[in-house]
């Protein structure tokens, strides 16, 4: 039972470290009393600009973000910046010649939420949804919300190279194409080596669920 403990201990001290602004509960941190709309994680600015509206430019993909990204967490499971992730995700969106719309969904961290809500308010009804953890999907509008068109489940095997190819191949479904599913990688052990970590990121993930909140549109500035 002691080693257990440690490890969950240790699991614990990891995923603080992960997030911006966490402390342990011995070194609590206030929070300045006009803290700044502005979210700024690593090298991306995420800024509110008002609620998400529907796109009407069939040349556009939107990614939905979850509740806390580049926000209470900053990383994902495997520590990439989420600076780096949404960067990869935007120029493989652009290197397909089309644009990308950046909205927070604050109503569920579900990821399917997050990508279907996405691809409902897109232009081309195409969407991404990214969690903090990092799992990712490519949804579209007229399919069922537990439906989509490639689900990237195993956060801790998709590296920047995979979130490119995933901003990719949602551009090319926004242009009628039909690519050939993004490779994803398969490790037995990564699961169960994860899973504690997972669902910890996760319940912090939801604490920042806001129900009823409609999605908001995010102005990106990476610095």
């Amino acid at each position: 039972m002691a080693i257990n403990e440690q490890m969950l201990k240790s699991i614990i001290e990891d995923v603080l470290k992960e997030m911006t602004g966490a402390a342990p509960a011995s070194a609590p941190v206030s929070a300045p009393a006009s803290a700044p709309a502005v979210t700024a994680a690593g090298a991306v600015k995420l800024s509110p600009i008002g609620e998400a509206k529907q796109g009407m430019a069939s040349d556009e993909v939107l990614i939905g973000l979850a509740p806390a990204f580049a926000e209470s967490q900053t990383v994902t499971i495997t520590g990439i910046p989420h600076d780096k992730v949404l960067k990869e995700i935007i120029a493989g969106i652009e290197e397909e010649g089309l644009k990308a719309r950046v909205i927070k969904i604050y109503r569920s961290s579900d990821v399917a939420v997050c990508a279907h809500t996405a691809a409902k308010l897109s232009g081309s009804g195409i969407g991404i949804g990214i969690q903090s953890k990092g799992t990712s999907v490519i949804h579209q509008k007229d399919l069922p919300q537990l439906s989509n068109l490639e689900l990237f489940s195993q956060a801790p095997l998709i590296d920047l190279e995979t979130y490119r190819m995933i901003g990719k191949n949602a551009a090319k479904y926004a242009k009628g194409e039909s690519p050939a599913p993004v490779p994803v990688r398969n490790d037995q052990m990564a699961r169960p080596a994860y899973q504690a970590k997972a669902a910890l990121l996760h319940i912090k993930e939801t604490e920042h669920v806001e129900a009823g909140k409609k999605a908001v549109e995010q102005q990106v500035s990476f610095v």
